[in-house]
């Protein structure tokens, strides 16, 4: 009677109780949680709302509606990582704002060196997947004409090596101020602004060769100002000539591969 106590007192000695094992797998999930929490606060902005947009969608989580229901779906972490389903032109967004960051940075450096006096009538400017550079006042035409002035034309080949580099597309918009067209070949401003886009234009094809399917022109005259054209300086930024890239990323480009993928 006295070995039988002692041997089922030594049985349940062995080995940890039952509950230790869900313990267990507790902490595990708990570790995870912690790690993911970790590498949400590295990443990108971008990145976290493909992930958390995926995420909703998977587990049925939406603000717009109240039901009493529990979410059904077909499907329930396989979407959170279903290509399809994801945002993709919030990547692309990124990645072409990406390319334009960088042709921006280009232009600036190729051009640092040759404006020389011409600093305020150059700008490059980067909006979203677009990069747009501003031909501004005299430094391009002369008032009334649409010849393009010798001293900037080293610069529009620079600029034109940069963009044939390039995927996407190039528009060329032309811009004046408000002041009326005095004598010249031109009877208004509208048509000034579109032959000056025009020989812009064909400067880009005939001597950067740039494939002239890539490139549109187009003239605006006085009916889109940047500044007000109460003064000599807002109508000096009024007469422009804009180069607008519209990027289009491709693969084997390395600044896409230098952008780990999101899914």
């Amino acid at each position: 009677m006295g070995d039988e106590a002692i041997t089922n007192g030594a049985a349940k000695d062995k080995g940890a109780p039952k509950w230790v094992v869900t313990f267990g797998d507790l902490m595990s999930l708990l570790l995870c949680f912690f790690v993911l929490l970790l590498s949400f606060s590295e990443m990108d902005r971008q990145k976290y709302k493909v992930v958390a947009g995926s995420m909703a969608e998977a587990f049925g989580v939406q603000r717009k509606e109240r039901v009493f229901e529990s979410p059904r779906g077909a499907k329930m972490v396989a979407l959170a990582f279903d290509q399809d389903m994801a945002p993709k032109y919030d990547r692309e967004e990124y990645i072409a704002t990406q390319v334009m960051e960088s042709l921006g940075e280009e232009l600036k450096e190729a051009l640092e060196g040759k404006l020389r006096g011409l600093e305020d009538q150059v700008e490059i400017e980067v909006e979203g997947n677009q990069t747009i550079i501003r031909l501004l006042g005299g430094a391009t035409f002369d008032s009334g004409q649409a010849r393009i002035r010798p001293r900037l034309i080293p610069i529009l080949k620079e600029i034109g090596s940069r963009l044939k580099s390039t995927e996407g597309d190039i528009i060329i918009a032309g811009h004046t101020d408000n002041v009326p067209v005095r004598g010249g070949p031109f009877e208004s401003n509208l048509k000034l602004s579109i032959a000056r886009a025009a020989e812009v234009a064909e400067f880009m094809i005939d001597r950067v060769a740039i494939p002239p399917q890539r490139i549109s022109t187009m003239g605006f005259g006085k009916y889109r100002p940047a500044h007000s054209n109460a003064s000599p300086e807002g109508r000096e930024k009024n007469r422009r000539v804009e180069i607008i890239l519209t990027a289009k990323p491709q693969p084997g480009n390395t600044i896409l591969e230098s952008i780990p993928p999101w899914n």
